[in-house]
């Protein structure tokens, strides 16, 4: 294994992308998801980056130059240029940071794998660069099969942890609670909108009111 698989917290973090094309675009906005600031630099911006102009996103349009790096926590270099990709890889070697070149992971310093998001429930897949064609047919294989249920289920079990570790820490007993509620494919009640056997499959469990521990919904 090449890669050390890693989720990484860049809320509040400065992120460099240079190139505001549609690859640019898309991580631009995967970082804001994240809460990271972003800055993007090019001489022309795809009507995706104009749009989401915010206070954690600055579009500045001129060259790229060294002193750019200046102050940032990653680096993307999303341009179609590949000698200035290029440029921009050797002076982040050189200040040691971590940065990505689009479609050259030989290059980068880390990849980005495909995932799915279902709330704060993630799938990461990376083939190492070697198959991007595999990593999208394992992304669409893994929609398929966790859909949005999944994200109310984790708030779900968020919500009974919380409650179970504010009356003091028991790892195995908590560990026996969780699997026997994991093993009552609650997602899929969910999912068919069986609202009241969540609660009663919860409440079972965990001898706890429902409604007393998680005041979220029960879609998505």
């Amino acid at each position: 294994m090449r890669y050390y698989p890693l989720f990484l917290d860049i809320k509040d973090r400065h992120c460099l992308v240079v190139g505001g094309g549609e690859v640019g675009s898309r991580k631009a906005e995967t970082l804001i998801r994240c809460g990271a600031i972003v800055t993007v630099i090019s001489r022309d911006f795809s009507e995706t980056l104009e749009r989401r102009i915010s206070d954690h996103l600055f579009l500045v349009r001129k060259t790229y130059e060294s002193s750019d790096l200046d102050g940032m926590f990653m680096i993307f270099a999303a341009t179609s240029d590949r000698d200035l990709n290029r440029r921009i890889q050797e002076d982040a070697k050189a200040r040691d940071m971590l940065f990505s070149v689009a479609d050259d992971p030989e290059c980068s310093r880390f990849i980005v794998p495909s995932f799915v998001e279902r709330g704060d429930l993630v799938f990461a897949v990376s083939t190492g660069g070697k198959s991007p064609a595999l990593s999208r047919k394992l992304r669409k294989d893994l929609e398929s099969r966790f859909g949005p249920e999944y994200a109310v289920f984790l708030n779900i079990l968020g919500a009974f942890r919380n409650r179970l570790l504010s009356g003091g820490h028991d790892p195995e007993a908590h560990r026996r609670l969780f699997r026997q509620v994991i093993d009552r494919d609650v997602p899929a009640m969910i999912k068919e909108g069986r609202t009241s056997e969540v609660k009663k499959t919860f409440e079972d469990i965990f001898n706890m009111d429902f409604d007393e521990v998680y005041d979220g919904g029960l879609t998505e």
